[in-house]
């Protein structure tokens, strides 16, 4: 199972082999305090393509491994806010060039500031490495020329989840996240709604358990037989759908569609659907 407790953080934070990251939507919350021993990645400046909407590269991933002291056998814990949505996303690209010793902290910042577990505001410079990277694993990426060829051969073994809120699958709003615009709304015909928050238990944002998360998706459809492809309006929120499927259910087939609603809702002709779907 790739989620680690607070508690397990905590008799590890000292640990030489274990690398603890924090990947925040609001990447200021690490000055205000961190795990102890923990570095961060901000989301926008290290993970994400300086020339294009992408993610970094391989050489760029592995100078950033590199920069974080981090090498192929260390164990590497992400936790963030909100449910760890950006820290999920950091973590599908830990996968995406190999790393296999990767993990979640359940329950992320707020699980730990609710236990009243030890902060610090000290910011510690690792020894770099030298770190080979893995090439990209396209088997859990979506792209947008494979969703519509799936939709045009109206395939019964695909399905789309939609991990938006209900408004803005709905196309009622245009988004909760005002710098994630697209020129049109609604959702990508056939696509249901599973919003994110789902698949945690709100008091602390930890994940629901394996039963329980097995019975959401399979009372919506979405069964292990099936591909699946989650998205939301660039790929930070459906990364926690897509933990849950591929991480938690060990679905075979699960992609993370980081375009997203960002760029099908601006793409020329595709189609959008309004309103809900059964």
């Amino acid at each position: 199972m790739p989620l680690v407790s607070t508690d397990w953080v905590l008799e590890h934070i000292n640990d030489p082999d274990v690398r603890i990251l924090e990947c925040s939507e609001d990447v200021s919350l690490y000055e205000d305090w961190h795990i102890p021993n923990a570095l961060n990645v901000n989301w926008r400046l290290d993970l994400r393509a300086k020339d294009k909407r992408d993610y970094i590269d391989k050489e760029e991933f592995e100078k950033l491994m590199s920069k974080l002291g981090i090498k192929k056998d260390t164990k590497v814990i992400l936790y963030g806010d909100k449910g760890n949505w950006f820290a999920c996303n950091a973590y599908w690209v830990f996968k995406y060039y190999g790393h296999k010793e990767v993990y979640i902290m359940d329950g992320g910042r707020k699980k730990w500031e609710m236990e009243n577990k030890p902060t610090s505001k000290e910011i510690i410079v690792p020894n770099p490495t030298i770190y080979k990277a893995e090439e990209r694993d396209e088997s859990i990426r979506a792209y947008i020329w494979e969703i519509k060829k799936a939709l045009a051969e109206k395939r019964k073994d695909f399905i789309l989840v939609d991990v938006r809120s209900p408004l803005e699958y709905s196309g009622e709003i245009a988004s909760v996240l005002p710098e994630e615009q697209a020129f049109a709304s609604g959702h990508i015909p056939g696509a249901i709604n599973i919003p994110w928050e789902e698949n945690l238990n709100k008091s602390n944002w930890t994940f629901k358990s394996k039963e329980e998360l097995a019975e959401l998706y399979k009372s919506k459809g979405v069964t292990p037989d099936k591909e699946v492809i989650v998205y939301c309006r660039v790929g930070e929120r459906s990364a926690i759908n897509w933990f849950a499927l591929k991480c938690i259910l060990n679905y075979p087939r699960v992609k993370n569609y980081d375009g997203s609603w960002t760029e099908w809702g601006n793409s020329v002709k595709a189609k959008v659907k309004k309103g809900y779907e059964p």
